[in-house]
């Protein structure tokens, strides 16, 4: 492609872009290619450069090779000389408020010129130590002495099979380590998650004909007194289902548990350090009168960070409205946030997430379109046409989604809309 004229697309903020000629083609390295965003970007200091990748859903990924690099591509600047925003004077002691953490400097070596904001700003989470509910589940590791005995009747298992019998120190060590393995995932278990712990466990522990029915029972017994001691010490997710929470008349303990579902790792966070309810309250009135400002998406983005455990003690305890939530956090109903709320409660990526698994399956859901008889069958035959024709890889992913809509008796209008 060289001698070839090039025009790229450089995004700079999350609201600021510009064009990249490149009159004499793509530079040899990615290094020379930074020198000429520098220069007609007019960039100073430390910052990688990174392009738009169709293969994983069209998220950047960190420019290493040229060959990356097509004409009317697209790609993107973030600063490594720290994770943190650039924001004018006002913005960054509305900042330090928020966070004083964070810590946002200007200097000429390490700044860019541009007003430049990283989109991936520093997080401000709660201190949930929660994680995602693993596909393979692992014993953890317990004491010593603990380790050592499983291993003598482990031994004694191997050469007369004689099952392990433990006295109630051992057992009591080892549903304890049991319970901080599970509580790292969530503090209510299903009976079919508690399965998938037995049958990881019934390797280890040889105790009844279905492997260790008694651990199972026992782990139960285990988890409900350590969420009982959980309560005592304030754990949101726990005192969500306080008696005193209940609603009137319906006061039993076994009356609405609220549970997360499996892919909410963080479900009930506590609030953030040297926060309360009334801080986090006065920070969401501020946060309607943010929303209405112009150019005001860095500060509104680390406010709704910072407000995430107000927002989800209110969907968990109260479950308000549609109608309701949206009047008290209007900012959460942009695109932007959308993503970034569903990554704070799953750790995942919404749209990307989306968008792989709809590749992965298309294949099959084609297939199933293709089977699809009558007046159905017929109006997916022109999805399928128009898909045969087509090389782009969003307008794949649009008529599948359409075709799935006709496949469901609904209408593709009602899900997508087109704006000319």
């Amino acid at each position: 492609m060289m001698g070839t004229p090039v025009i790229l697309k450089i995004i700079l903020t999350d609201c600021s872009s510009q064009r990249l000629t490149l009159p004499h083609g793509l530079p040899v390295s990615v290094d020379d290619l930074k020198d000429e965003v520098k220069k007609q970007c007019g960039l100073e200091g430390n910052f990688r450069l990174q392009f738009m990748d169709s293969l994983f859903g069209n998220e950047f990924l960190n420019l290493t090779s040229m060959t990356e690099v097509v004409d009317k591509g697209t790609l993107r600047v973030c600063d490594v000389s720290r994770p943190t925003a650039i924001l004018n004077d006002h913005e960054r002691s509305a900042v330090a408020v928020l966070n004083p953490q964070i810590s946002y400097t200007l200097n000429d070596s390490s700044s860019l010129s541009s007003g430049y904001v990283d989109t991936d700003v520093q997080s401000i989470e709660s201190t949930s130590p929660r994680s995602s509910w693993p596909a393979v589940f692992h014993v953890p590791k317990f004491s010593y002495d603990v380790e050592l005995k499983l291993q003598q009747e482990g031994l004694t298992y191997v050469q007369n099979g004689t099952v392990l019998m433990p006295e109630p120190k051992l057992k009591s060590a080892i549903l304890d380590g049991l319970v901080q393995e599970i509580v790292k995932y969530k503090v209510y278990v299903t009976d079919k998650e508690m399965e998938e712990w037995h049958k990881v466990l019934s390797k280890h522990i040889r105790g009844s004909c279905t492997g260790c029915g008694g651990w199972k029972t026992s782990l139960k017994y285990k988890l409900s007194n350590y969420r009982t001691h959980l309560r005592k010490l304030g754990c949101p997710e726990v005192t969500v289902n306080s008696l005193k929470n209940k609603p009137v008349g319906k006061k039993s303990a076994a009356f609405g548990v609220k549970k997360a579902k499996r892919a909410e790792v963080n479900f009930c966070p506590t609030y953030p350090i040297a926060e309360t309810e009334e801080s986090l309250e006065a920070m969401q009135r501020a946060l309607l009168l943010d929303a209405k400002k112009r150019n005001n998406r860095d500060i509104v983005k680390l406010k709704m960070e910072k407000t995430f455990a107000l927002r989800r003690h209110e969907v968990v305890r109260d479950g308000p409205m549609v109608e309701d939530f949206m009047a008290r956090w209007p900012a959460l109903f942009e695109v932007a946030e959308i993503n970034s709320e569903f990554k704070r409660i799953t750790t995942k990526p919404l749209q990307s997430k989306f968008l792989s698994q709809l590749d992965l399956h298309s294949g099959t859901l084609m297939k199933l379109f293709q089977k699809r008889g009558g007046q159905l069958g017929g109006r997916l035959e022109t999805i399928i046409s128009q898909m045969a024709n087509c090389d782009d890889v969003d307008a794949g992913r649009e008529s599948i989604i359409k075709g799935l809509c006709i496949y469901m008796g609904e209408d593709p209008k009602d899900l997508v809309r087109e704006y000319v």
